[in-house]
């Protein structure tokens, strides 16, 4: 990890009363895996939330904490060897981001404790055995219901009426991709639209069938959540913007860089409250023990900017609504 970067987040921490009592205590170490690459502002917000919790929690790096951080940008067989890397370290504690990364952890350990973050459905999943119960040696945060994708058209067709085919940008071998894609599949009839799944395996993907896809004013794109979905990002807004799609997106990020609208939990309150397991954990509770917990928070972020770039002319009702309008 870079650990000029976390020093330089909590540098503050030698004055803290609980840093100066947490001198006596033995050294602790957690593990961090996330899908983001090492430059992404998300990751560094994420990884801030983390720290800064953990710190407040009396955990400070290079007293009573070393944080081994691992990000994959997104590449399976990364995540694959970095889970390997941290599981050898043997750390008191891993923390996850989504399936992609949580399940390289548990094929190599059933015995280091995990918090995940962002992981959709995971008790049909396997990962635990039940929400209030986990049972095992995994627990955390989990992404959102399915049944919230039939959001995003909804508010899309709010936003853009004139719409009545939309691309739905997915990750083929994701479950949580048949589950979005089927919710929206639910509601698609009773808005009058044609959804048109678009498979999304590496970067090359996003332009070619997007540029495919689009031929008409009444076309519109919604990029379901995965990590590729999230490591490309810019790719998928950059070519949703070229062929002039109105499109929607899961988080507060996509719409900041520049995406039309968002709607979905707020992920760096995830890494937060992850902190407060990790701090739990540390002080001998098991995760078998600690309650699965769904977003506390879903934040509609519209880009007014955007909208006007496209000649939409947003609902003042839709405005009132939104949580943030970034104009």
């Amino acid at each position: 990890m870079n650990r000029r970067a976390f020093m330089s987040l909590i540098g503050s921490a030698a004055a803290s009363p609980l840093a100066a009592r947490a001198q006596g205590e033995r050294m602790r170490r957690i593990g961090v895996l996330t899908n983001l690459a090492n430059d992404d502002p998300e990751g560094r917000a994420r990884d801030t939330a983390l720290v800064e919790r953990l710190q407040q929690l009396g955990w400070s790096e290079g007293r009573n904490l070393r944080i081994e951080m691992r990000r994959t940008g997104g590449d399976a067989e990364l995540a694959r060897k970095y889970a390997a890397e941290l599981v050898a370290l043997a750390p008191d504690v891993i923390v996850t981001t989504g399936s992609a990364g949580l399940i390289p952890v548990l094929q190599v350990t059933r015995t280091i404790p995990i918090v995940f973050t962002i992981v959709p459905d995971p008790v049909g999943a396997g990962f635990v055995e039940s929400l209030a119960r986990p049972g095992g040696n995994a627990t955390g945060f989990s992404q959102f219901e399915f049944g919230l994708s039939s959001k995003w058209l909804e508010l899309l067709k709010e936003i853009a009426p004139s719409v009545t085919r939309v691309a739905v940008l997915r990750e083929p071998g994701l479950t949580a991709a048949i589950a979005q894609f089927a919710a929206l599949q639910a509601v698609a009839p009773s808005l009058r639209v044609e959804l048109v799944p678009l498979s999304l395996r590496e970067a090359s993907d996003i332009e070619r069938s997007v540029a495919a896809f689009a031929r008409s004013p009444a076309d519109g794109l919604i990029a379901t959540s995965g990590p590729l979905t999230a490591v490309h990002r810019h790719l998928i807004i950059d070519a949703a913007a070229r062929h002039r799609l109105p499109a929607a997106y899961v988080t507060r990020y996509m719409a900041s860089a520049g995406g039309l609208m968002s709607y979905g939990p707020d992920f760096v309150d995830q890494y937060r409250r992850a902190a407060g397991y990790v701090d739990r954990i540390l002080k001998g509770e098991k995760p078998a023990d600690l309650p699965v917990q769904a977003p506390t928070k879903y934040e509609l972020v519209i880009n007014l900017k955007t909208a006007q770039a496209l000649g939409l002319d947003v609902p003042s009702t839709l405005l009132a609504r939104a949580d943030e309008v970034i104009e």
